[in-house]
This record gives C-alpha cells, sequence and structure tokens, in this order.
C-alpha cells in the first residue's frame, strides 16, 4: 500500500507557529514516528506553500497511489483548482485538518476540498494524520 501526505502553505512551520494550536513537533519528526507506526505502508510526505504546486502532485500522485491524505490548510478554504485536482483523479483523498475548524474564525468554517474527499478529520492533532490512515488502510 502506498499513501502519500500532502501539507499546504504553513504548515512547514509546525513546531514553531502558534503551538497553542498546532503543538510542538516538527511535521519532520511526527512523519518518522508514522513511518514506524505504519511499517507496511509506503509513506511518503510532500509539503508546499504554493498551490499549483500541491495541484501537480495531486495530480502526479491520483492515479497511481492507494491513497491521498491532504491538509491544504489555509487553500482548504479559497481553492476550486485544488478541489478540482482530486475531482479530476481516481485516488482516495482524506482531508485532514490539526485544528478543529469549526471552533476557529468563520471563513475557516467553509471547504472547498470536503465536498469532494471521501471524508473528513478534524481537530484531533497531529493524530488527525494517524486516523486519516488507518481510515485509508481499512
Amino acid at each position: 500500500m502506498k499513501i502519500i501526505i500532502i501539507n499546504g502553505p504553513n504548515l512547514n512551520l509546525l513546531g514553531k507557529r502558534e503551538p497553542e494550536v498546532y503543538g510542538s513537533d516538527t511535521f519532520e519528526d511526527y512523519f518518522s514516528k508514522l513511518q514506524f507506526k505504519f511499517k507496511e505502508i509506503e509513506l511518503e510526505y510532500f509539503q508546499s506553500n504554493i498551490e499549483g504546486e500541491l495541484i501537480s502532485k495531486i495530480q502526479e500522485t491520483g492515479f497511481t497511489y492507494d491513497g491521498i491524505v491532504l491538509n491544504a490548510a489555509a487553500y482548504t478554504h479559497t481553492s476550486v483548482g485544488i478541489a478540482d485536482a482530486i475531482k479530476a483523479v481516481e485516488t482516495p483523498v482524506v482531508e485532514v485538518h490539526i485544528s478543529n475548524t469549526h471552533k476557529r474564525e468563520e471563513f475557516r468554517h467553509v471547504s472547498y476540498i470536503s465536498p469532494v474527499a471521501i471524508g473528513v478529520i478534524l481537530g484531533f492533532g497531529l493524530k488527525s494524520y494517524d486516523l486519516a490512515i488507518e481510515s485509508l488502510k481499512n
């Protein structure tokens, strides 16, 4: 099984950015823990602050991987392009958010990703990624 985690803008700053919301672990450290926990799965990780690069990665992996775990971050609330890319590929996508976006600013309550994802997991901190991988395993 092959799954890619795709993270959007500012998630490269995990561990430094708003630790009260996002925690103090870097994603790279957390990704190592995921690889150890899910040894039977080939896990990859990609992060970009650029919308077009996220779209290209979805297109590149969306016909050959078994799953995509996507945290589009702020693009969740603005990107028709990312939603269209998800609709265009065959690989199932699980939308993930570290925080509970519904407890935050009102603009974060709208997701262009949710209607085209197979499911949404939010509010469980970095554990949201574990839950997304588990959902794709089953």
